[in-house]
């Protein structure tokens, strides 16, 4: 495929990613969160990015601006990232859930099957290649299994999330090392070990050769998948980044 495919396909992707988050926007499928939100965090990053990070929910200073990972854990994430010669404009940053559940409680297990379908679609149109799940929650959802992040974190395996075929790498939420500074040597480790897992090729997809536009519901509505690139994928730090759209907050 030519480089010019390449870019188009791209920017269909990244127009794909603007309607799914105007979508997101008016979402009220948890009525409790629709009505207690101040924003929807829907994610922000850049749109090729080859890596991506899940993590729970949208605290209060999330909830507030409407971007992830803006407060204390945020401030740590991006120092780790610029020890591996990362920058947050490099990466995409979303949660298992758009809205801040009220008081900062756990996620309903009906919430999280509200929201998934975000989450996959935005899996799907950004094509990383390693997903960093933080924390225990996100990775016992991502995995669908309630084995912990003490024994996972650092260790990568190959997992489909819905028609994207990734390398889950959980990692400890950088929150924990603010409670427990010791934390934060297990977490340069494991961060160390992330250029590594990125220079390796694309895993195996599912739906190699399949038709370039199939329907995906989102928030009640269908969706087409626009024509996406060839299975090399495209670079998280040669692409163009996301313009940004109203409070999309994406770089």
């Amino acid at each position: 495929m030519s480089s010019a495919e390449t870019n188009d396909s791209a920017e269909q992707r990244r127009e794909a990613l603007k309607q799914v988050f105007a979508q997101a926007q008016g979402c009220v499928r948890c009525p409790e969160l629709a009505v207690t939100r101040k924003s929807v965090v829907f994610g922000a990053g850049n749109a090729d990015a080859d890596l991506m990070f899940v993590g729970e929910a949208p605290g209060a200073s999330e909830d507030e601006q409407g971007l992830p990972f803006v407060g204390r854990a945020g401030k740590l994430l991006d120092t780790l990232l610029e020890e591996i010669g990362l920058a947050r404009k490099d990466v995409f940053i979303a949660n298992t859930l758009k809205c801040r559940p009220p008081g900062n409680r756990d996620p309903l297990p009906v919430e999280i099957e509200n929201c998934r379908d975000y989450l996959y679609r935005q899996v799907e149109l950004i094509q990383p290649r390693v997903i960093c799940s933080l924390g225990n929650f996100s990775t016992k959802l991502l995995r669908d299994d309630p084995t912990g992040i003490t024994r996972l974190h650092g260790k990568p395996e190959e997992l489909t999330l819905g028609s994207r075929t990734v390398r889950l790498y959980p990692i400890f939420h950088p929150a924990a090392a603010l409670y427990t500074p010791r934390m934060l040597e297990t977490l340069r480790e494991d961060f160390s070990r992330l250029p590594a897992l990125l220079a390796l090729p694309e895993p195996l997809q599912p739906h190699v050769g399949a038709a370039e536009e199939i329907p995906h519901a989102v928030g009640g509505e269908t969706v087409p998948v626009p024509g996406m690139p060839d299975s090399a994928g495209t670079s998280g730090t040669g692409s163009e980044p996301l313009d940004e759209v109203d409070q999309l907050g994406l770089f």
